[in-house]
């Protein structure tokens, strides 16, 4: 995977934000790209596979512990919190990953055509080595970059590819259960889209429930079971982790960024921030800008 290697590593140093993330004409399609070994990042992670070529990264999920590494693929196929963090990279040898995020309908119509089944392992998070299929057709991708004009002629036959070579492999009964239109996780998927769009505001469970199509009580049990939190739960980590990127990215204070994100009391919101990122805003934030500081 040298050549892919050496293509994302091309796009990532072009391309990559401060914050290490380059995205591409691709929708869906980012590289990642950093340095030195990151602090914990907490993200409601959306259904995605990362393709890693250098370096090496941990996440948890829950009570699951994930590590993997240069030729590894991290597949997550639910809107699950997760906790990361990248364990090895340098200047000379930075992390390097490539991300696209799953597409629920090219999934369902790629499923109806492999007349494929779902299985019953419903693990939303698993680590396993990237095919060579899949390899191959994220290195068309990069390449396809260095031509414009063809992006929006050949993009869409390009990401389909390797949405086929994901589910033709051996997890691919799991992330087959994101493409079922009458499933679970796609009822829950358009809760928990009401949930990213406006999780600034009250948002009464029965409205989440009408969304997805179900019950109140049904859907509070399939929607831990999928995301492993509950609607509430789900709703102040989304919170949370925008008020920590106000605070980081645009300067803005605790009690802003609390209000901005529809916090009503300062000192719930210190509370809570605290239980999620182990520290009070003042003092993450504040190590959050030393880290940066000794990574630079």
């Amino acid at each position: 995977m040298t050549a892919l290697l050496e293509a994302i590593r091309r796009h990532a140093q072009a391309h990559a934000g401060s914050n290490g993330i380059a995205a591409t004409p691709i929708p869906g399609l980012t590289t990642v790209r950093a340095t030195a070994p990151s602090g914990l990042v907490h993200a409601i992670s959306r259904p995605l596979a990362c393709l890693v070529l250098q370096g090496s990264k941990h996440v948890t999920m829950g009570m699951q512990a994930f590590d993997f590494a240069a030729g590894d693929s991290l597949l997550i196929t639910a809107d699950v919190p997760t906790v990361s963090q990248i364990t090895r990279a340098s200047t000379t040898a930075p992390y390097l990953s490539l991300v696209l995020e799953l597409d629920a309908a090219v999934i369902a119509d790629l499923a109806a055509q492999m007349n494929a089944v779902g299985g019953a392992d419903h693990a939303p998070v698993r680590v396993q080595p990237t095919d060579a299929e899949v390899a191959d057709v994220a290195l068309r991708l990069m390449h396809l970059l260095d031509r414009p004009a063809s992006v929006q002629v050949l993009q869409a036959q390009l990401v389909r590819e390797m949405h086929y070579w994901l589910l033709a492999g051996r997890h691919g009964a799991a992330i087959r259960r994101l493409g079922w239109p009458d499933g679970y996780a796609q009822r829950i998927a358009r809760a928990v889209a009401v949930l990213r769009a406006e999780f600034m505001q009250p948002l009464p469970v029965g409205r989440l429930a009408a969304a997805a199509g179900m019950s109140v009580s049904s859907f509070h049990q399939h929607f831990r079971s999928i995301t492993s939190l509950s609607p509430l739960q789900f709703q102040k980590q989304l919170r949370l982790i925008e008020a920590r990127r106000l605070m980081q990215a645009e300067g803005m204070s605790a009690s802003g960024a609390a209000f901005a994100v529809g916090y009503e009391s300062v000192p719930q919101f210190t509370r809570e921030y605290g239980r999620l990122f182990g520290l009070p805003p003042v003092r993450d934030i504040k190590a959050a800008r030393g880290r940066a500081r000794a990574a630079a």
